[in-house]
């Protein structure tokens, strides 16, 4: 997902998976007027999550979503509520949690308020550290237990979680691909 800023102001978040140490952080720029859906696309792509679950974002006790009358919360449609509506200030955070099963919950944090950079295209990451976890792998508690079956040769599940995470998984392991630090791609596409 690569998008140019239309407003100007251009948000610099701070996103960190809660529940695992060392941390799991990303550091990125979007535009401030972009929906809390767009910004979802953004986090899956940052973080390297598949997309392959439900979510919602919490701030000041109120939901962001898809609503569902089955679901039973009130929930604010995400394509309607910018971000810069729920984060105002610098420090102002909020709550994306992914998966539900797992429970992923990220602390999203705004870091700072910055003029758009001519020509880029958002999200530009500007650092982070540590894999993502796989999809699947049971949340924090999960990730542990993977961690430690996949440090261990000798664990009798070991071969079997390695092929599950295709064959292997660095858990150190961060880089930022060249055309997301600049926010400048030749086959950029709108969404």
């Amino acid at each position: 997902m690569r998008i140019r800023a239309t407003g100007d102001a251009i948000y610099r978040l701070k996103v960190s998976l809660r529940g695992i140490r060392p941390p799991i952080w990303r550091r990125f720029q979007v535009p401030a007027d972009m929906t809390l859906r767009k910004l979802h696309d953004c986090l899956q792509e940052v973080m390297g999550w598949t997309d392959s679950h439900l979510h919602q974002f919490e701030a000041g006790g109120v939901i962001y979503g898809t609503p569902d009358a089955d679901f039973g919360v009130a929930t604010i449609n995400e394509t309607r509520a910018r971000l810069e509506q729920v984060l105002r200030r610098p420090k102002d955070r909020l709550t994306y949690e992914y998966d539900f099963g797992d429970g992923w919950e990220h602390d999203v944090v705004l870091e700072g308020i910055l003029p758009p950079a001519p020509a880029a295209r958002y999200p530009i990451v500007e650092d982070g550290k540590r894999a993502c976890p796989p999809e699947d792998c049971g949340g924090p508690y999960g990730y542990l237990c993977f961690l430690e079956i996949i440090a261990d040769p000798r664990h009798p599940e070991h071969e079997e979680m390695l092929e599950w995470a295709g064959g292997q998984f660095d858990p150190e392991a961060f880089e930022v691909p060249e055309a997301k630090k600049t926010g400048r791609t030749r086959s950029a596409r709108r969404r």
